[in-house]
């Protein structure tokens, strides 16, 4: 038993050291952070499961105003107590499923996105134990699950919609239906909570998803980069005529 429990340690550790590596490279920093937006961050929580990395997801309670029921990651809002993004998704963590910042090996933080209400949303991924339990706060969380993170460029049920942005930029919003078997429930998994998933499965697994994506694969990086600021142009470019 202590034998077959260590060579599980050795594995779990090898996967993460690569995950890591790879991550890192990845690392914007504060790069973005200067944009002159509302800031909000999420917490991609990966861990290991049987070998194999899973992410950690939430669904948004039904009680709240915006995207009751939806599927997201841990993440809000910046507050003015937050000293940067990475502080904000520990925080939002903290107060939704009951993560300890402490128990969170932040490894990096990865290109922004811009949601609905035009907040610059950054990303901030880190390992979690897999032994975590999480305690719902209800009145923000329904529930918790966690999706096989290879899930993300070999779905079972994906579909790509064409997609506008309130700026009038044109995209594809990618559309995951994840059925967790244990528990007998569907996932849909959609919006920029996939395409965060999608973005990170892309930098571990360095695999040409089922799908089609709309990045340069041999130069990740600079696409994701160049597509995000032909998404804040066009935002800026509507906000001078409105103006």
């Amino acid at each position: 038993m202590a034998a077959a429990e260590r060579q599980d340690g050795l594995e779990r550790a090898s996967v993460k050291e690569k995950a890591r590596q790879r991550l890192r490279a990845f690392d914007v920093g504060d790069k973005f952070s200067r944009l002159p937006l509302a800031r909000a961050a999420v917490l991609l929580p990966l861990l290991v499961r049987e070998g194999r990395l899973h992410l950690l997801l939430t669904v948004r309670a039904m009680q709240l105003r915006r995207s009751p029921g939806e599927v997201c990651f841990p993440g809000g809002k910046s507050e003015a107590t937050d000293k940067d993004e990475i502080d904000t998704a520990l925080r939002e963590a903290k107060e939704e499923v009951g993560l300890q910042p402490e128990k969170v090996e932040v490894i990096c933080r990865l290109v922004p996105g811009i949601d609905k209400m035009n907040h610059l949303v950054t990303p901030v991924v880190g390992f979690i134990e897999d032994t975590f339990q999480a305690t719902p706060n209800p009145d923000e969380v329904s529930d918790v699950f966690v999706v096989p993170l290879e899930y993300f460029i070999k779905p079972l049920n994906h579909k790509a919609l064409p997609y506008k942005t309130s700026s009038g930029y044109l995209s594809w919003m990618h559309c995951f239906i994840y059925d967790d078997q244990e528990r007998k429930t569907s996932f849909k998994i959609w919006g920029l909570t996939a395409h965060f998933a999608v973005f990170l499965a892309l930098i571990i697994f360095r695999k040409r998803p089922t799908f089609e994506v709309d990045y340069d694969l041999d130069n990740l990086i600079s696409s994701a980069e160049n597509n995000f600021m032909n998404l804040y142009a066009s935002l800026d470019e509507r906000k001078k005529s409105n103006l």
